[in-house]
């Protein structure tokens, strides 16, 4: 029954990752109110999302550590350079380092066997994963200019 929870945890948190969970900003544009369309760019969404990340007073210290990892991915992210290939490189990229420092909290402060060996394999794979990414941003085809690839 462990294992189906934390399966249904990685799945939730993956569809709350994916571009699709939030609507475009011109989607959210007609939705509001013509005095907030000016934060149609997606910036109020993530500064809601910021304020959940801060600090509280009943933080266990896993959470303050995952609520770390989330800013510091969200303070750490890349520029878009504007080339599909190497923005979801240089993303994923980021995006596989918070995924990394998550697993570590889970190792440090978990408690439950099958979620610290999922948080380990979590580590393993992700370290492979940035290692391949980083061959490929030094590549040719990773310093193309925008509009190339």
């Amino acid at each position: 029954m462990k294992r189906l929870t934390l399966i249904a945890a990685a799945c939730v948190l993956a569809a709350a990752c994916s571009p699709q969970a939030e609507p475009a900003a011109d989607e959210t544009a007609s939705a509001m109110p013509a005095g907030d369309a000016m934060m149609a760019d997606g910036k109020m969404g993530e500064m809601d999302k910021m304020g959940m990340m801060a600090p509280a007073a009943g933080d266990s210290e896993a959470t303050r550590g995952y609520k770390a990892a989330m800013m510091g991915q969200m303070e750490k992210m890349p520029a878009y350079e504007g080339n599909a290939d190497i923005d979801f490189m240089k993303q994923m990229r980021g995006h596989h380092q918070t995924a990394i420092a998550m697993a570590q909290v889970q190792l440090a402060q978990g408690e439950d066997a099958q979620a610290k060996e999922l948080a380990q394999q979590i580590i393993t794979e992700q370290e492979r994963e940035i290692a391949v990414i980083d061959a490929w941003l030094a590549s040719p085809a990773g310093t193309e200019p925008a509009g190339e690839g």
